[in-house]
């Protein structure tokens, strides 16, 4: 059993009651909504956010229906986030399984992604704490920018690697860190310790975008889309940065002009990518993450030993492993 399997089944009564409370929340008088919502609840993943928010009462007091109710709402939230994602980006499977929009269409696979928004709310307002509240629509706010500066840095162009961890703050590390914000406001947990471990959820999200954009320079047909796909929308990330970043390579310039192009097509994004992954791209990108973790480590350990403390670690080990 791997470390993922094993904090899973620690905390499985809570993920068992959390799941229900997102039936419950999510079941409407509408056929076809219930329809949509059943098939699309019937992979769940790892959970990782949802698990995050759990652990994080866990570390502080005891879980309660705040706590549950926030991370139902957490975890509806990025869920919306990715429908509208796989419209944005044309993606047609996720998980190994057709997405909504591959199914049905745009227009409903919205409306969807809408319904998932709104729900999320109301879970964060059942909580009866204007902190959460605040928490998941500033969470709004700050994954949409996240996803706004992306676009607006790959049509100027921008290729530095502090631009870089600039934008996967906001679009995922702002994920994981209002998950901890999340699970220590359930319980009423003082905001000074919510803060440092929020400092560790940080790393974490850094390093959970680094390996998923990771996995877009090998093909593997688990993750649901094609190798290079970054490029294709014009994302330039962390191990062809690294390799464009080596001036002392001969194909440099070459390289530079390449990734500006207005666009890639399949032979340059191929190039790309094997200039990236043979200069040294992905072990940079392995080492950067190692970093993150070390960093990490030293803050958790700030925190009286415990099972949820080893569970943090085993989480962010989870996350560097992990293969899909």
């Amino acid at each position: 059993m791997t470390s993922i399997d094993n904090i899973l089944q620690t905390i499985s009564p809570e993920l068992k009651e959390l799941n229900q409370c997102m039936v419950q929340a999510l079941a409407t008088s509408n056929p076809l909504m219930n329809e949509i919502v059943t098939n699309y609840l019937k992979v769940k993943g790892k959970q990782i956010r949802p698990v995050l928010v759990i652990l994080s009462a866990k570390m502080f007091g005891r879980l309660n229906k705040a706590t549950i109710s926030g991370a139902a709402s957490i975890e509806m939230l990025h869920n919306a986030s990715l429908i509208h994602d796989d419209v944005v980006d044309d993606t047609l499977v996720r998980r190994s399984r057709p997405t909504i929009n591959a199914i049905w269409d745009n227009h409903i696979a919205v409306l969807v992604g809408d319904f998932f928004t709104s729900t999320s709310l109301r879970m964060a307002v059942e909580t009866d704490d204007i902190r959460i509240i605040s928490t998941i629509a500033e969470l709004g706010r700050t994954l949409s920018l996240g996803e706004i500066d992306q676009i607006n840095k790959a049509r100027t162009h921008v290729l530095d690697e502090q631009a870089y961890l600039e934008i996967i703050a906001k679009k995922t590390a702002s994920l994981f860190v209002a998950c901890v914000h999340m699970g220590g406001l359930s319980v009423k947990a003082d905001n000074e310790q919510i803060e440092l471990l929020s400092k560790f959820a940080y790393n974490l999200g850094l390093c959970f975008q680094i390996r998923d954009d990771i996995f877009d320079y090998f093909a593997d047909a688990r993750i649901g889309k094609p190798t290079g796909n970054d490029l294709r929308e014009g994302k330039v990330t962390l191990p062809l940065l690294y390799a464009l970043s080596r001036t002392d390579l001969p194909d440099h310039e070459q390289m530079l002009e390449l990734v500006k192009s207005e666009e890639l097509q399949s032979d340059e994004i191929s190039r790309l990518i094997s200039f990236a992954v043979e200069n040294g791209g992905i072990d940079y990108a392995y080492r950067r993450m190692a970093e993150l973790r070390e960093d990490a480590v030293e803050i958790i350990s700030r925190f009286p030993d415990s099972p949820t403390r080893q569970a943090f670690i085993g989480l962010f080990d989870y996350i560097i492993a992990r293969n899909y």
